[in-house]
C-alpha cells in the first residue's frame, strides 16, 4: 500500500508498473460523494487509463460514462490495470509487429439473450434442466470450425460481436443482448486469435482442437470460478445468490462434458489457485486478488522450455513438477509474455516457410 497524495504520480506509476488506485467515498463530512472532481481530475486520468487498456470507475459506473451538470461535481475514483489474456496477446502482437484477426466465443452463440431465456424455459418445461451456453446445442460450433478451416486455407473469414452492455451498445450501435451483423476479417493478417469456451472442443460432430497450432488454457480452480461468477452476476445483473446457484447447477453437466476435457488437450495451462479460504464460495465476501493467488503453469511438452530462465526472471516462482512452474498470481502477465512470445515467433516462422 502506498500514498503519494498525488493523483498524477499514482497514475504514472500504475501506467508503468500496473496496480490499482483507490480513493473511495466514506462517511467523513464532505467525503460522502468522493473528493476528486469529475471534470478536471477523474475524467482526464480515466481517459489516459482507458487508452492504456485499463479501467476507471466510481464503484458503480465507468468514470467516462456519466454526464456532468456541475463543473465542481466530486466522485469516488478507482482505476488500474485490467490484464486479460487478450490484452496480454494484444500487447505482444503490437510490440512484435504481428497483425492478428480476433474472434470471440460469444460471437458463435446460437441465440441472443432473449432467445436463450426462452429456449431455457422450453427445455425446462420438457424436463431438461441442464441446457446451457456450455453445450453444443446452444452454439454454432460447426460455423466456428468452418472459420478455422477457412482461415487456414485462405487467411480470410467472418465473425460478429455479441453486445454485453450499454458501453458496447454505444460502440456497435446494437442493443445489449444482441449480435452485430457478420463482418469480414481485416485482410492480410498473420494469425487468428480465438478467445472463448470452445477453442479445443471435440464432439461427435466437430473437432475444433485439431485446427489450432497453439492451444492455451486459462482457468481458475472451480471454487474461485464460482466466486467470480457469484460476485459478477449479483453486482452487474442483480441476481440473487440462489439464482446464481441455479445457473451453476444447470451448467454443470455441460461443463464436465465439454469444457473440462479441453484442458487435457491444451499445450499450456495457466491455472489460478487462491491462497485464501474459498471452501464456501457462496459466503465469500471478496474475490481473491491476484496478489492472494498463485498460478500453476503446466506444459504438455516441456521439451525446450528453459525453466531455469523462467524461475530467474519471475521472482518467487518455483518448479512443482517436471512439466510445471508455479508463479505469483500478480506475475501472470509477465509469465505469459516470457513464455508465449517465443512460441508466437515460432508459429510465424513456420508460416513464412510454408509460403
Amino acid at each position: 500500500m502506498r500514498w503519494f497524495a498525488s493523483l498524477v504520480s499514482e497514475a504514472y506509476r500504475i501506467l508503468l508498473r500496473g496496480g490499482v488506485y483507490l480513493y473511495p467515498a466514506d462517511v467523513r463530512p464532505g467525503y460522502g460523494l468522493g473528493r476528486l472532481r469529475l471534470i478536471y481530475e477523474a475524467h482526464p486520468i480515466a481517459l489516459c487509463i482507458a487508452q492504456a487498456g485499463g479501467e476507471a470507475t466510481d464503484g458503480v459506473r465507468r468514470i467516462l460514462d456519466p454526464s456532468c451538470d456541475d463543473i465542481r461535481r466530486r466522485v469516488p475514483l478507482v482505476f488500474g490495470s485490467t490484464t486479460t489474456v487478450r490484452s496480454t496477446f494484444e500487447q505482444i502482437f503490437r510490440r512484435e509487429g504481428v497483425k492478428a484477426s480476433f474472434i470471440e466465443g460469444d460471437a458463435f452463440h446460437r441465440f441472443d439473450r432473449l432467445e436463450m431465456r426462452a429456449r431455457i424455459a422450453e427445455e425446462e418445461a420438457a424436463g431438461n434442466r441442464h441446457f446451457s451456453h456450455f453445450g453444443p446445442e446452444a452454439n454454432l460450433l460447426d460455423v466456428l470450425e468452418g472459420v478455422f478451416e477457412t482461415y487456414a486455407r485462405t487467411g480470410t473469414g467472418k465473425t460478429r460481436t455479441y453486445v454485453h452492455d450499454d458501453r458496447e451498445a454505444k460502440q456497435f450501435g446494437v442493443e445489449p443482448g444482441n449480435f452485430t451483423a457478420w463482418r469480414d476479417f481485416e485482410p492480410d493478417t498473420d494469425m487468428l486469435f480465438y478467445e472463448g469456451l470452445h477453442g479445443a472442443v471435440v464432439t461427435d460432430a466437430v473437432n475444433i482442437a485439431r485446427h489450432a497450432d497453439l492451444k492455451i488454457g486459462v482457468v481458475p480452480v472451480i471454487n474461485l470460478e464460482w466466486i467470480q461468477k457469484i460476485h459478477r452476476d449479483k453486482a452487474t445483473r442483480g441476481y440473487s445468490s440462489e439464482a446464481v446457484m441455479d445457473t451453476i447447477l444447470r451448467r454443470m453437466p455441460d461443463y464436465m462434458r465439454y469444457i473440462c476435457p479441453q484442458f487435457g488437450v491444451t499445450d499450456i495451462n495457466f491455472q489460478r489457485v487462491p491462497m485464501v479460504d474459498t471452501s464456501n464460495p457462496f459466503i465469500a465476501r471478496w474475490i481473491p486478488t491476484p496478489g492472494e493467488s498463485m498460478v500453476v503453469v503446466r506444459f504438455a511438452n516441456p521439451r525446450g522450455i528453459d525453466f531455469a530462465y523462467l524461475v530467474s526472471m519471475i521472482r518467487d516462482s518455483f518448479m512443482s513438477r517436471a512439466h510445471s512452474i508455479v508463479i505469483p498470481g500478480n506475475k501472470l502477465d509477465l509469465a505469459m509474455r516470457l513464455i508465449l512470445t517465443p512460441m508466437i515467433f515460432k508459429l510465424l516462422e513456420g508460416r513464412r516457410r510454408a509460403r
